[in-house]
């Protein structure tokens, strides 16, 4: 019998658009930073309803950038979440400020306003909100609590590109809102970023700080509307998107409705599929917002046939992709030996960490493969 195909977890779909967006731009021979990215960045900030968009290299590059905009340095503490990827905790180290972690909900898998209030110090500067698997945050709390205490609110959007709080459109919210075009992601450009924001000021900060401190970016100095000057006004980083790259994304950006329905499809056939096996299947999406469905995430149950790593690799075996979002940061031998966390200091996120799974749902699955997805689970865990 031959070996059925590798179900890759995350897979993106790079099309016959996607493909020749990229060619044409090769063919224009312009590929570094230029026509492309505005185009994007144009695009984005109506797409979310900001004032301005802003293209990085990647989503760690946006929330580093927005943290430097911010004036964040040594002294100075981000309050944010341990069920996170490290890039969330790692931009705010990398300013010299310190991230003070609080616990998040067990079933929506989000950062606890109710933690965030009790965390402030004065030395708080800045909430660092994530928007889990797609799920919104808390937001008019967590704003309630900035307002209170005169805080800065910086959204981690990874996951979060087709969100919507209670109306309004993930990125039009706070102050600075960080999107990730990683390739797993719903909307990729292979590695890439944005940066969205209401404020000129931060923009053009933002915007000198990613490209060397540079006053004027490439496009500008090198355009057919003729060389210009530029000075160096801060020593700056090289975090710049590329046309190459835009291309993609502008070629996904339309599509984004579309492949949003296909995983809200997959994610109901999940639902009915694993009502009555041994683990706990993702909280309903509230009513009033809507979820980007960027990550279906399982809690194995400790009396299920398998461990959770033991389901991994049972999967695995299937020759099916899975993911781990997240082992929480605080169990990670840098974060916990630096500020000597205890697991059970967080005891959601530590409990959350040491059972999730995460099944793939990517538009680009057919239903033979959701089907076989379906049956591995079951037959692993009935």
């Amino acid at each position: 019998m031959r070996e059925q195909p590798y179900i890759v977890f995350g897979s993106p779909i790079i099309d016959r658009d996607a493909i020749d967006a990229v060619t044409r731009t090769l063919e224009s021979a312009w590929i570094g930073t230029g026509p492309r990215v505005h185009e994007l960045e144009q695009k984005f900030a109506r797409m979310v309803g900001a004032r301005y968009a802003l293209a990085t290299s990647s989503c760690t590059a946006a929330l580093h950038l927005a943290m430097v905009a911010s004036d964040l340095g040594s002294g100075d503490e981000v309050i944010t979440t341990p069920m996170t990827f490290c890039a969330t905790a790692n931009a705010i180290i990398h300013t010299g400020a310190t991230p003070i972690f609080v616990d998040c909900h067990r079933d929506t898998m989000t950062i606890d306003p109710a933690a965030i209030e009790a965390a402030v110090t004065p030395r708080t500067k800045a909430i660092l909100p994530v928007h889990f698997a797609g799920r919104p945050a808390e937001m008019d709390a967590i704003a309630a609590i900035a307002n209170k205490h005169g805080l800065l609110v910086v959204e981690d959007a990874a996951h979060a590109i087709e969100s919507v709080f209670r109306g309004k459109k993930i990125g039009s919210l706070s102050p600075l809102t960080c999107f990730s075009f990683y390739a797993t992601k719903n909307m990729t450009t292979a590695e890439g970023g944005m940066i969205t924001t209401n404020d000129e000021k931060l923009a053009r900060k933002i915007k000198i700080l990613g490209l060397h401190g540079l006053s004027e970016d490439a496009w500008n100095r090198f355009s057919d509307q003729g060389y210009k000057h530029y000075d160096v006004v801060f020593p700056g980083f090289k975090y710049n998107l590329t046309d190459l790259a835009a291309s993609i994304g502008l070629a996904q950006l339309p599509k984004l409705g579309s492949w949003l329905k296909r995983r809200e499809q997959i994610w109901a056939r999940y639902q009915e599929a694993f009502a009555n096996l041994p683990l706990t299947p993702p909280a309903p999406p509230a009513l009033d917002s809507l979820h980007a469905r960027h990550l279906y995430t399982v809690l194995i149950h400790d009396d299920a046939r398998v461990t959770r790593d033991g389901f991994l690799s049972e999967m695995h075996r299937r020759r099916i992709g899975t993911g781990v979002h997240y082992r929480a940061l605080h169990t990670h031998p840098y974060y916990r030996e630096r500020w000597g966390f205890r697991a059970e200091q967080f005891p959601n996120a530590y409990a959350i960490g040491e059972r999730t799974v995460s099944l793939p749902l990517a538009p680009k699955l057919t239903d033979t493969d959701v089907d076989r997805v379906i049956r591995a689970v079951r037959e692993i865990l009935s």
